[in-house]
């Protein structure tokens, strides 16, 4: 079976980095990286990744906007995202699960179970 593919889609370069870092080493995935909401949705319909990492706050399209442009698109709707967020105000929490998301993330991660987490969210064992 080849490896789970993750498009990560954050503004900040060490986020990125990071993350990416994270999801190859210790789980072996494959991870395609953007830098903007406009960016991330032409690389989910470019890639298909198996999940999508989209940070919450970014400059332009933000991960909310993002979110619905990718539900929008028949060829991105159902891939699972997963938020990652700074904040962490109930009622910010509460209106990310609102959107329809597998989950919300918390920056900052700790990168050695990164992959662990998304795979238990996901259900891949």
């Amino acid at each position: 079976m080849s490896p789970r593919k993750i498009l990560i889609i954050d503004d900040e370069d060490d986020i990125r980095e990071v993350a990416a870092l994270s999801l190859e080493s210790v789980a072996g995935w494959e991870v395609v990286v953007a830098s903007s909401g406009a960016q991330g949705v032409a690389r989910a319909i470019e890639h298909k990744p198996d999940a999508i990492l989209l940070d919450v706050m970014m400059p332009g399209m933000d991960g909310p906007t993002t979110f619905r442009e990718l539900r929008k698109n028949p060829a991105t709707a159902t891939i699972p995202v997963l938020l990652l967020t700074a904040k962490v105000q109930s009622n910010d929490q509460r209106r990310f699960a609102d959107l329809g998301v597998e989950a919300v993330l918390f920056k900052p991660f700790d990168p050695l179970t990164l992959s662990r987490q998304i795979a238990g969210i996901l259900g891949w064992n």
